[in-house]
């Protein structure tokens, strides 16, 4: 297509070209010509052939600048046909890319055509092994209807078994209904039921916690009971061996006085009376050494006492805490407990103890109501067995 359009441009230039050439000797001849003509029709004067003269100069001019324009329009023509061939030959290019394109497509068209006849080829297999695989399923269909039909024969029978369990189910839905009202009266018994449970429980628990209360106060007083009776059978054990000590002591006594008396009487005999009348000492000694047997025994007995009444009034105040209103008896029991510890501190020192000499007299009283923890300690060493 470009190949003609040039060619076609070419065979019009060439000819405008040839023309541009051929048209000066075709204007001269013409012009002969016409001049011949002219001369050989009628004679000319000089004006008239300046005249015409004139007028063949016009008509060459306005000739001229025809054929001027006429090849001026010619040549913008021509560049605008080589502009075109210029963006034809452009189009070209591109034109001959895309074949190139599509030519490379066609190839892959090619292979893509011989890969779909081989998938043809193994659709048409396939649809051979469907065929045979229909005509199998035709026959497996023929047998399957005719085992649709037992069916349908099983079935209907089955619809007359299902009427009959409908209308049993409808007895037994009316069962339902009457064991549902049963079990809703049921219901509101066991709510009742769990009412009086829940009671029953709280007071169990309360029980309980009573019980449990009580089983600690018992182990307490158990407890209590353990200590005063091992506290009790020290006491007796220590009492049991301070007597025996006193009965040894005093057997020692009476051995010993017997023994001063024997030497009082050889000596009253052997005329020696000076001497004998250093006997009653030896009863004062006795006197001295049964005494102070006798406060080593209430010593013991009133730590023992005053260890008992301690444990007795820790007891009591831990209950203090949650109990009140015995914050009295509490603080006479510690004055009692205190007095007690001081007089058996007083004791255990014997007659030179300093405690002695800061207390008061036994009978002298201090004025008030309140007693001082120094009256009670002095009662309690002035009579120790009370």
């Amino acid at each position: 297509m470009i190949e003609y359009a040039l060619l076609f441009g070419l065979g019009f230039l060439t000819a405008a070209f040839l023309v541009f050439l051929i048209s000066p000797a075709v204007h001269r001849r013409i012009v002969w010509y016409t001049e011949n003509r002219l001369k050989a029709t009628m004679p000319l004067s000089p004006q008239e052939v300046r005249a015409q003269k004139d007028m063949v100069r016009a008509l060459y001019a306005a000739e001229n600048a025809r054929t001027t324009q006429d090849l001026l329009r010619e040549r913008e023509k021509s560049l605008s046909l080589q502009l075109r061939h210029d963006a034809l030959a452009v189009d070209a290019g591109r034109l001959a890319a895309e074949i190139s394109e599509l030519q490379s497509q066609i190839g892959e068209m090619h292979v893509e055509a011989a890969e779909q006849r081989s998938h043809l080829r193994k659709d048409e297999n396939y649809i051979s092994q469907l065929k045979t695989n229909l005509h199998i399923a035709e026959q497996s269909v023929a047998n399957k209807e005719s085992e649709l039909a037992q069916m349908r024969t099983r079935l209907s029978k089955l619809g007359e078994q299902t009427d009959g369990l409908r209308i049993d189910l409808a007895a037994r839905e009316t069962e339902a209904e009457s064991l549902k009202f049963r079990a809703n009266a049921l219901r509101d018994e066991r709510d009742t039921l769990r009412q009086d449970v829940n009671l029953l429980q709280k007071r169990a628990r309360d029980a309980e916690q009573k019980l449990t209360q009580q089983q600690h106060m018992v182990i307490r007083l158990e407890d209590k009971a353990a200590r005063d009776s091992a506290s009790a059978a020290e006491k007796e054990t220590l009492l049991a061996r301070r007597q025996q000590e006193i009965a040894k002591l005093k057997e020692q006594v009476k051995a010993a006085n017997a023994e001063i008396r024997k030497v009082n009487r050889l000596l009253r005999d052997a005329g020696l009376a000076k001497m004998a009348t250093e006997v009653p000492a030896g009863d004062a000694a006795e006197d001295t050494t049964a005494s102070s047997l006798d406060t080593a025994a209430l010593t013991t007995e009133m730590g023992e006492d005053v260890r008992s009444r301690s444990a007795a009034l820790a007891d009591r105040l831990q209950k203090a805490k949650t109990v009140t209103g015995r914050d009295g008896a509490i603080r006479e029991e510690i004055a009692s407990i205190a007095a007690n510890m001081v007089a058996l501190t007083a004791l255990n020192e014997g007659p030179s103890s300093p405690i002695r000499s800061l207390l008061p007299d036994a009978a002298e009283k201090t004025s008030g109501d309140r007693v001082s923890l120094a009256d009670r300690a002095a009662a309690i060493i002035a009579d120790p067995q009370h």
